[in-house]
This record gives structure tokens, sequence and C-alpha cells, in this order.
């Protein structure tokens, strides 16, 4: 049953899995050979933060593709997109409290308490556990119109993250500050006048795309 659900993927499926997967595979890749620098924890811990926030951003970027552009291969990865940054927020917070703090509840209390990062990105990662849990078409028929409403939150933990990044930077905010404007201007495109306007005349190239990665 899984391999038939696979092989009815488009290619346009399989290469978002694939790269999705990749930055995952290379991670490991370079813990067995030693080449997470001199503190594998702490090199371990941001890549995986980046990869979250990264999948997250990319996940919201599939509704407007299609609305505005008619891509409307973005929408069937949208899911899947979003089920990775799940899934690397997930490993983030694995290595934080159990390889970091070797799962010592007091310790991490303590730091959540005191440590305003900390306290925003548990947030984040509460508001992607419900989301992650509530993906399925189950989830959507038993939640009706509620499930619209609570998968809207997918913006304010993309929020949360980007804050989560900015304030454990600290100094040199440039990246965070990036990846805010791109936050931004997602929520800019969801205003229904602007996103309109954009969405008027679809451009003609996107037709023979959408055919070609239908397959």
């Amino acid at each position: 049953m899984v391999l038939k659900k696979w092989f009815s993927f488009t290619r346009f499926q399989l290469l978002v899995h694939g790269a999705s997967l990749l930055p995952f595979l290379i991670l490991v890749a370079n813990y067995l050979t030693g080449n997470l620098t001199y503190d594998p924890i702490q090199a371990a811990m941001q890549r995986t933060g980046r990869y979250a926030m990264v999948l997250l951003l990319i996940s919201l970027t599939c509704t407007p593709l299609n609305t505005i552009l008619g891509f409307r291969p973005a929408l069937k990865v949208r899911r899947a997109l979003g089920l990775y940054a799940f899934f690397y927020a997930s490993l983030h917070f694995f290595i934080f409290s159990v390889l970091d703090f070797q799962l010592n509840l007091s310790l991490i209390l303590r730091e959540t308490v005191y440590k305003r990062y900390i306290i925003v990105g548990t947030l984040a990662l509460v508001i992607l556990v419900a989301l992650a849990l509530t993906s399925t078409q189950r989830s959507m028929k038993r939640l009706g119109k509620l499930w619209k409403t609570l998968h809207q939150l997918v913006y304010a933990a993309a929020i949360l993250v980007i804050l989560h990044f900015m304030w454990v930077v600290k100094s040199d905010i440039r990246e965070p500050l990036f990846y805010g404007a791109v936050l931004a201007l997602l929520l800019l495109v969801r205003i229904p006048a602007i996103r309109k306007k954009l969405s008027a005349r679809p451009p003609r190239w996107i037709a023979p795309v959408n055919r070609a990665l239908a397959k």
C-alpha cells in the first residue's frame, strides 16, 4: 500500500520529498564521519532549527503560488512540507532536551523560564504538534470549519520561530530579518485586495509547467 502511494506521486512530489529529506541525510552523514565541527550537538541543533524554519516558510508559499501564479502542483506538496518542518522542529527539540540537557527536567524548566527564545520556540513547537496531529483528511472532516481556523495558526508559529531565531543569534540578526521579510511578504499577499490584483493575469508559461509537473 505504501509503495503504491509512492509510485502514484508525481515527479515534482518526489523531488520535494527528496529535497526535504536530503538535509537530514547530510546531517547524519556528517555526524557519522565526524564533520559536525568541534561542537556537534550545537551544530546539529542549529541546522535542524534552520531546516524547520525554511521548510515552514516554503510550505507557506504554496497557496500564494497557486492563487497568484496558478501553480497547482504547489498545493500537492503543501502538507508534506509542513510535516517535514515539524519533523526538523522535533529533531531540534530532541537534540536540545535529550542530547544537550540529558532530559534534566529541572534544568530545562529553569532555562525555559529565564530565556525568552526557549519560550517562543516551545510555543511554536506546540502549534506545529497540533497542526501535524490534525493534518489528515479524517481530522479535516471531523473538525469542519474549526480545522481551517486551527491551521491558520501556522502563521503564528512562523512568527514565533523567527523571533526564536532572532533572539538566539542576538547580535547579527540579518538572517532572521531576511526570513522575517519573507514572512511579511507572504502575509501581505494574503490580503484579499492584493491577492486579487496579483492573480488577475496568471503568466502564460504556467499552464505547460503545470502539465509537465503533473506527470
